[in-house]
């Protein structure tokens, strides 16, 4: 994606393109439930902390969205971040 080009995609998308990513987006269009369908791609990262440092810069609402697995029930995650 070109620095200006603005890419509109589905949340289905996403998970397909962008797999085992943290992706952040302005949230174009919602379903009945208030969940995102469609954004507009802002960027996307391995790396969470990126992604969170972009969103605080913005005035827009966006959605955060990680196109990995999420843990089974009764499994735990710890994440180790470095400043």
């Amino acid at each position: 994606m070109n620095e200006g080009e603005k890419e509109m995609v589905t949340v289905e998308e996403i998970k397909k393109k962008y797999r085992e990513e943290w992706v952040l987006g302005e949230v174009i269009e919602e379903d009945e439930f208030g969940q995102p369908t469609e954004i507009e791609l802002i960027a996307h990262s391995k790396a969470r902390d990126e992604i969170y440092d972009k969103q605080r810069d913005l005035n827009k609402d966006v959605a955060i969205i990680y196109t990995g697995e999420i843990p089974k029930k009764g499994y735990a995650v710890a994440f180790n971040g470095q400043i």
